[in-house]
C-alpha cells in the first residue's frame, strides 16, 4: 500500500538485532518514525542507541530484523537486490563523517561518478552544476588532498546531491570537522531544505547543530524517547510525543 504522497520515509516497529546467544545485541527494540518531504530531522542519542543503525536501515544499507521501511512508495523489504541498488544510487545521497573521496579523482570526477554509473551523457554538467551548488565551481579541479576538510565535505554533499534524491542522509557530516568548517557545513544542509525543499535525516552528537534541524529526535536503548519540533532558533516549540 502507497504511503502518504507527502512522507518521504516511514519506519514501522523497526527492530534490528546483531548476533544471537551470550553475543546477542538488540541495537533498536520497536522503533516507528516518520520524516515528511522537505523536513530537516536530526537524531540525536548516547552510543550505542541504534541511531548509525536506524539510518543504515534507512538508506538499505542493511535489513531489519522485524519492522518495515518506506522510501517513498517502495516498502525495502519488497526489493531485490537489483532494485535496492537502484534505489540508494537514485533515491538517497549519502553523506558521511569521513568523505570517502576517491583521492586520484578531482572534486568534479568524484561528483560526476553517479551519473556515469548510470550512463548519463550530462555527467560533468551534472557534477559542475552540483559543486556550484555547495559554492566549490572555482574547485572543481583540485584533488581531494588539496582540499580542506570542510570543502571535502561539500565535495561529498555534492555527491549526494547530483541524482537530485529523494532522502538525503547525513551521519555525523561535522564530526571530522573544526567548528568553523562544521558551522559551515550546517548552513549549506539547512540551506538545502529552506531553498530546495531536501528532505534530510541527520545523525548527530552536536547539540548546537541539531537544533538546526526542523524536528529532534532522540534514541536511547534502541527506542524513540522523545520528539521535538524546533524553532529556527533551535528552542523546542512543539512535543510531537514519544
Amino acid at each position: 500500500m502507497p504511503t502518504d504522497p507527502k512522507t518521504a520515509v516511514e519506519v514501522r516497529e523497526v527492530t534490528k538485532v546483531f548476533g544471537s546467544g551470550e553475543a546477542r545485541v538488540q541495537a533498536l527494540a520497536g522503533v516507528s518514525l516518520a520524516v515528511a518531504r522537505g523536513e530537516f530531522v536530526a537524531v540525536m542519542g548516547p552510543s550505542g542507541s541504534g541511531k548509525s543503525t536506524l539510518l543504515h536501515l534507512i538508506g538499505a544499507l542493511d535489513v531489519p530484523t522485524s519492522g518495515s521501511v518506506r522510501v517513498g512508495d517502495d516498502d525495502l523489504g519488497a526489493l531485490n537486490d537489483d532494485r535496492l541498488t537502484l534505489l540508494r544510487r537514485r533515491r538517497i545521497g549519502f553523506v558521511f563523517q569521513a568523505f570517502n573521496l576517491l583521492d586520484v579523482l578531482t572534486a568534479e570526477e568524484n561528483v560526476a561518478l553517479p551519473l556515469e554509473l548510470e550512463g548519463r551523457a550530462d555527467a560533468r554538467a551534472g557534477a559542475a552544476e552540483a559543486l556550484a551548488l555547495v559554492g566549490l565551481s572555482q574547485r572543481r579541479a583540485h584533488l581531494p588532498g588539496q582540499l580542506s576538510g570542510g570543502e571535502q565535505q561539500r565535495v561529498a554533499i555534492a555527491r549526494a546531491l547530483v541524482m537530485n534524491p529523494l532522502l538525503l542522509l547525513a551521519d555525523e557530516p561535522t564530526g571530522n570537522l573544526d567548528s568553523s568548517h562544521g558551522d559551515q557545513v550546517m548552513a549549506l544542509l539547512r540551506g538545502l531544505a529552506d531553498e530546495r525543499g531536501q528532505t534530510i535525516v541527520m545523525v548527530t552528537h552536536n547539540a548546537a547543530h541539531a537544533a538546526l534541524a526542523d524536528r529532534l529526535v532522540r534514541l536511547r536503548d534502541g527506542l524513540v524517547v522523545e520528539q521535538l519540533s524546533l524553532t529556527r532558533a533551535g528552542e523546542p516549540r512543539e512535543e510531537c510525543g514519544e
